[in-house]
């Protein structure tokens, strides 16, 4: 594995009008808040919608998630751009699997913080 305590994955993204459109269908929020736009055109992203930037890591690294915390900050809008930084605390190998545990922090665009949590999980080696 590449990855190695200390590590931090910076990465981020901008959500879209149709992000949350398609991420409602999926979900089911239908929040007034998530498909009324406010009086500046933007909608106000899902939570767990925001909440799928930490979860790249998994993806990117194959990891069965066992255990996931989220504190929502402020709310997220379409055209922000969070960005991510994922720093892994704990990469310990164990015969046939390895351990993984980061913490990550997600900011806007202004440098406010909007997410933070921790999550820990599973490689199979």
């Amino acid at each position: 594995m590449s990855l190695r305590v200390g590590d931090i994955i910076r990465f981020e993204r901008t959500f879209t009008a149709e992000d949350v459109e398609l991420f409602t269908k999926v979900s089911g929020d239908e929040g007034s808040h998530h498909v009324t736009p406010d009086e500046q055109g933007r909608l106000v992203i899902q939570g767990l919608l925001t909440a799928t930037l930490p979860t790249k890591i998994g993806g990117d690294y194959s990891v069965l998630a066992r255990k996931m915390t989220f504190e929502f900050l402020r709310p997220v809008f379409t055209t922000d751009t969070i960005r991510c930084e994922v720093k892994i605390e704990q990469f310990e190998e164990q015969g046939e699997r390895t351990l993984i545990t980061a913490s990550f922090i997600c900011q806007n665009q202004n440098e406010k913080e909007v997410l933070k949590g921790d999550f820990s999980g599973v490689i199979k080696n």
